[in-house]
């Protein structure tokens, strides 16, 4: 059997993929976004984290991403919407790079990669809002799944 979109019928029209039959299994994923910054940013840095007049960057980071992650069967159309049991984002500076790691998991039918993709994402976004006043010299770099457990396949890139 060919591999098909799981999201489009026979004649090619969008739908959202059944799993009324598929079993409850415990579902992890973990995403990463990567935002590059320049030296007048960083320079900004103080105990592990960005303050401007809009706050604590990386804390309002985290928060953004958690809201997004627990909105993203809102978001994105096709996607079922899903109660998740955690979700947990990290953020860290190397070099110039302010790498973000959003997992997620839940115990349900489908995965949960997209929410912690869109974590991530939206974590990335939030951080660019908040360090445009001193530079736009900023580059969200790449968005990308990590791993994710349970469910038919599981997933590992190497970082």
């Amino acid at each position: 059997m060919k591999n098909k979109f799981t999201h489009l019928d026979e004649g090619g029209n969008p739908k959202m993929v059944n799993v009324g039959e598929k079993k409850i299994t415990h579902r992890i994923a973990k995403a990463r976004a990567i935002v590059e910054v320049n030296d007048e940013i960083l320079a900004q840095l103080n105990q592990k984290d960005i303050y401007t007049k809009k706050g604590p960057v990386f804390q309002t980071a985290i928060i953004a991403g958690i809201m997004a992650a627990k909105k993203t069967g809102d978001l994105i159309p096709l996607c079922h919407p899903i109660g998740m049991d955690n979700c947990d984002i990290k953020i860290q500076i190397k070099n110039k790079n302010i790498i973000i790691d959003c997992t997620t998991s839940v115990k349900a039918k489908t995965g949960i990669e997209m929410e912690a993709m869109t974590g991530a994402s939206i974590a990335a976004l939030t951080i660019y809002d908040m360090c445009k006043a001193f530079s736009h010299h900023i580059i969200i770099k790449e968005i990308k799944l990590m791993e994710k457990q349970g469910g038919k396949k599981d997933f590992k890139r190497e970082e």
